[in-house]
């Protein structure tokens, strides 16, 4: 028998998710089954739709996320033990799996697929750069954006996992890109690391003013990872048929009351802006088509897929509020 161990929402967030939310549950694994693999959790990913989809699953429910594992059994002759595996499986130290095919636009609950081959690279890019934020960013902004050559693109989360990968991509495709993050050290990393053209604080500048000067013929393509009232400054400053990819909307997660920002209307109509929401899981049968060309851009040196490390199972909440609250630079990720 193997002992595991998982931490479960027992109560649903109200306002930032505390500690007492949670609960660590030591069990043991029963045998394998055909078709099972038992996996030794390596590398536990947190991102901001953890605590978009909280309140939409009854409690308790084991916390889902995505994660890299390695084979440690195996009743499955397609994975033999050894073999690196991506589940959703989420914040456990061991787990039970077998491989599946998940619908195209739905949640979900069962995922497990083998690693990509990373040629080398470091694992964790299997819940980062080479996993669903890197999957987010490629389809994201190149089907929803459909960036041209020249154009000028903002991001706002730019420092985050998607953002700044988002970003990246922009600039391979020719565009200029505009960044927003929360501090004047992030800002720095993006121009002097990643490349982006202009990166601003918005917790000190005043936005409209600021993309006036940065965008001075407007904006042709928006990537919102923040919503709330900078996204409708942005979106006042777009072009004649801009185009906005909403990919979430993590300024007003941990809010209680949703807040209120200044209509979009007028700039809608004025500028026939064409807004869309997306949610990764449209594309979750084409992942696979994403990941060779992430790997590429990330050998040519042409994508820096940078990691916000933690380490150990016992720190998986902190790394999580510390992810919300804006303390990773590029993707928040705990080795367990």
């Amino acid at each position: 028998m193997v002992k595991a161990r998982k931490w479960v929402v027992k109560k649903h967030f109200d306002g930032v998710p505390k500690l007492s939310d949670f609960e660590i549950v030591e069990y043991e694994l029963p045998p394998l089954k055909d078709g099972e693999v038992l996996l030794k959790t390596e590398w536990v990913s947190v991102d901001p739709y953890l605590r978009a989809y909280n309140k939409n699953v009854p409690v308790p429910y084991d916390q889902f996320s995505f994660q890299v594992g390695v084979v440690k059994e195996t009743r499955n002759p397609k994975f033999p033990v050894g073999t690196k595996v991506v589940t959703h499986k989420g914040w456990c130290d061991y787990v039970i799996v077998r491989e599946t095919s998940p619908e195209v636009g739905e949640f979900p609950k069962e995922l497990t697929y083998k690693l990509p081959d990373l040629q080398g690279l470091s694992p964790s890019l299997g819940v980062g750069a080479v996993g669903m934020p890197g999957v987010t960013a490629y389809f994201g902004f190149l089907q929803v954006c459909q960036p041209k050559a020249g154009e000028t693109v903002v991001v706002t989360g730019a420092a985050g996992a998607v953002g700044s990968l988002v970003g990246q991509i922009a600039k391979i495709k020719g565009c200029r890109v505009i960044g927003f993050a929360g501090s004047d050290e992030k800002c720095k990393w993006l121009e002097k690391e990643l490349g982006f053209d202009k990166a601003l604080n918005y917790k000190k500048v005043d936005a409209l003013t600021a993309l006036k000067a940065a965008a001075p013929k407007g904006i042709d393509c928006y990537f919102d990872n923040v919503g709330g009232e900078l996204s409708s400054t942005i979106i006042s400053q777009m072009n004649v048929r801009g185009r906005v990819a909403v990919c979430g909307s993590i300024s007003s997660y941990n809010d209680r009351d949703i807040p209120k920002a200044s209509i979009l209307q007028p700039s809608l109509v004025l500028k026939e802006l064409r807004i869309e929401g997306f949610i990764i899981w449209r594309w979750i049968d084409r992942w696979s088509e994403g990941f060779p060309q992430l790997v590429a851009w990330i050998k040519s040196g042409q994508l820096k897929p940078a990691e916000h490390v933690t380490e150990g199972f016992d720190k998986l909440y902190d790394a999580f509020v510390g992810m919300l609250a804006g303390e990773n630079t590029g993707k928040a990720v705990v080795k367990i």
